[in-house]
């Protein structure tokens, strides 16, 4: 058995809001762990280009931006544990965390463990994820202005990514399993109103069969209905997966209160609007946030949970 490592802060995630929170507590001298998990740098690792990153006038890619996190945290002193927990026992004090490699304690906890898009699960999709394949409009439809693109999904994701890319690309193709959408009323009705006078094409009853490509990247879909299983061919450049996001809480079930699978915070502007339903244990970025979902917003939120957990550990 390996022996216990004690930390005053762990911190349980090594995206934007797992690095930012890193940053700040780094400096507040807490001397934080970050625990990587099992895909360190996150989401945006995934994400070739990034363009909305405050003050990157270039842009840069998602590997080169996490990068660039990790070694601010480290210069500050930041620890870096590559690790994955697979266990959390928040009942007691301190709070325990064992993962694959060793066992960790902590009197104050920061979760940034994120949140996964669901995905078809299809080999030609994987293939050309980064290359065509995306589950973020906001992130990467800039890159099909004026291309031939469609989203697969829904709800109200994919209502939304639909209306975005809209705006950017020369056409958008909904593609959806079922005969009527799931998303809300007020979105049917814009996108029935770009169907109807603009660039949306809807496709009702019809599955994305297969991504279709070569070495360039995407260069069109495999449609098939459920109807009749009958297959076509529709060429384009871009397709976006929106059946949805999972946030990686299953490790806080049954300890941590949650709301559609994310962690519940305080929220509000009195201070302390990253505490979890357990005192000392606090969140950030994805895995509490189901509405904007972007890399400066859990940011920000790391940096909210990193001061909030500075304050307990000075009152305890």
């Amino acid at each position: 058995m390996s022996e216990v490592k004690h930390s005053r802060l762990i911190i349980l995630g090594s995206g934007p809001a797992g690095y930012t929170a890193a940053v700040y507590a780094a400096r507040a001298n807490l001397k934080p762990v970050v625990i990587t998990g099992i895909q360190p740098g996150g989401q945006l690792t995934t994400t070739t280009e990034v363009d909305n990153w405050p003050g990157d006038v270039e842009g840069l890619t998602g590997p080169a931006l996490m990068t660039r996190m990790q070694q601010h945290a480290e210069r500050f002193d930041t620890e870096i544990v590559y690790d994955h927990i697979h266990t959390a026992e928040l009942q007691q004090r301190p709070f325990t965390l064992k993962g694959d490699s060793g066992t960790y304690t902590c009197d104050a906890l920061i979760i940034a463990t994120g949140a996964s898009a669901q995905y078809l699960g299809m080999s030609s999709e994987e293939a050309f994820m980064g290359k065509g394949v995306s589950a973020c409009a906001t992130c990467d439809g800039f890159f099909y202005r004026n291309q031939v693109v469609c989203v697969v999904g829904g709800g109200n994701t994919a209502v939304e990514e639909a209306l975005y890319l809209a705006n950017i690309a020369k056409e958008v193709h909904l593609i959806h399993r079922r005969d009527k959408l799931r998303s809300e009323k007020i979105l049917q009705d814009k996108l029935f109103d770009k169907a109807e006078n603009g660039n949306v094409r809807l496709h009702w009853n019809t599955t994305l069969d297969e991504v279709l490509g070569d070495a360039s990247g995407v260069t069109g879909v495999r449609l098939k209905s459920t109807a009749d299983g009958s297959t076509s061919e529709l060429p384009l450049a871009g397709v976006f997966i929106a059946i949805g996001h999972k946030p990686n809480t299953d490790l806080f079930q049954g300890q941590l209160e949650m709301r559609d699978g994310y962690l519940r915070i305080h929220g509000g502007s009195e201070g302390n609007a990253t505490q979890t339903s357990i005192e000392g244990v606090f969140a950030a970025g994805d895995v509490a946030d189901h509405v904007y979902r972007q890399a400066i917003t859990s940011a920000g939120a790391g940096c909210m949970a990193a001061l909030d957990a500075e304050k307990y550990l000075d009152d305890h």
